[in-house]
């Protein structure tokens, strides 16, 4: 815990992808413990996701600040299956094996972090196990290169 309030390793990426806000995402990517952004957001009408999701067979989500894999969805499920659990719980939610684990950790308080300090959601588990319920705009950087992932 940072008693700056600052969590990141630096800041947000510059013009991070699907057109998420790029204040909203330092805030709660890098700036907050608890809060997420609004329900829903992901699917907003600004955003470039839903029509990306919509073209492909799987996606790759990077975190904001470092570039890093965290997340490759889905798997073990279709596309339609992972955007109807997503739109069902409110945030993009992903499952362990959609997980990278050599970049993401699960707190006690079940608050899931980057390696590198970023929020990026909470898991909030249900019959069928662990569920990461991640804020788009914590995972909506560009990849930084092949050595980084």
């Amino acid at each position: 815990d940072d008693s700056s309030g600052t969590y990141c390793v630096g800041p947000v990426q510059e013009q991070l992808r699907w057109n998420v806000d790029q204040d909203l995402a330092e805030r709660i990517a890098c700036h907050n413990r608890r809060y997420a952004e609004r329900a829903g957001y992901w699917r907003g009408d600004d955003l470039t996701f839903l029509a990306e999701a919509a073209g492909a067979e799987e996606l790759e989500f990077f975190d904001s600040v470092t570039g890093k894999l965290l997340f490759v969805a889905p798997r073990g499920r279709t596309m339609a299956e992972f955007l109807d659990e997503s739109l069902h719980h409110g945030w993009p939610s992903f499952r362990d094996e959609e997980t990278n684990w050599d970049y993401v950790r699960v707190l006690p308080d079940g608050e899931s972090v980057s390696v590198d300090g970023t929020h990026l959601g909470h898991n909030l588990p249900d019959s069928k196990g662990n569920r990461y319920c991640i804020n788009l705009v914590s995972v909506a950087g560009k990849p930084k290169g092949k050595g980084d992932l």
